[in-house]
């Protein structure tokens, strides 16, 4: 499999890139619209044709790219069937497979940062691409867009945590330059998360964060339940 973690500098989010090596078919993860050209061009260069734009949420910090790509490659666009995103998009189930050839996705709906959040396990649990739902060393906010800290360590502990220790996290943002973590790590060295912490101590973590209201949400959310459409 070829794989890429790509950076926007902006807003502090990872895209990730998939592709199957004998097909030369791909997979882009949470692309962001303003850096259209620069993902495309690493497509090209790796001999890929892009099959599927894929995000975890409707984001609330940069708007996808999902529609864009469509226009350009002609890519299936796929979403998280929470109802949260409309449009002409492939609605993933908690449990369905999303499979490009080689790549094999396995969907767990993770809520709790949103309503609609999800998490992509690769077939042999190698790697997951989390979102926002866990973080390195964090987890996405849980005050606004359904958001429910409650549901979020739920998600967490059931479907992140269960999978094996050495399974690498990528995650939707980092904002102090890391890059991947482990599942291991995150159960011990996660301050929110890890150690043990109860459900109650966590949703007391997450009601005092006190986080400024997000600069691009009133852009972002509308257009990402459009699929990014809106904002072209």
């Amino acid at each position: 499999m070829i794989f890429r973690q790509l950076f926007d500098r902006d807003s502090c989010t990872y895209t990730y890139l998939l592709g199957d090596a004998s097909t030369g078919r791909a997979v882009l993860i949470d692309p962001v619209i303003e850096l259209v050209d620069r993902d495309l061009q690493f497509v090209a260069e790796l001999g890929l044709t892009l099959a599927v734009s894929l995000d975890t949420h409707v984001h609330a910090d940069h708007v996808t790219a999902a529609s864009v790509l469509k226009e350009r490659t002609g890519c299936a666009i796929a979403y998280p069937s929470s109802g949260e995103a409309e449009g002409p998009c492939m609605a993933l189930d908690h449990g369905d497979v999303l499979q490009v050839d080689a790549i094999k996705l396995l969907v767990r709906h993770t809520p709790g940062h949103t309503a609609g959040s999800a998490t992509y396990v690769l077939g042999d649990q190698s790697m997951a691409f989390t979102g926002d739902t866990l973080l390195i060393r964090g987890c996405g906010r849980t005050d606004f867009q359904g958001g429910s800290a409650q549901t979020l360590y739920a998600s967490v502990h059931e479907q992140i945590f269960s999978l094996p220790d050495t399974t690498l996290l990528y995650p939707g943002h980092d904002y102090k330059g890391r890059t991947v973590t482990t599942v291991g790590e995150e159960k011990i060295h996660n301050p929110r998360l890890g150690g043990g912490r109860t459900v109650e101590q966590f949703a007391e973590i997450m009601a005092n964060l006190n986080l400024a209201y997000p600069k691009k949400i009133d852009v972002a959310v509308p257009a990402n339940r459009q699929l990014g459409a809106t904002a072209k």
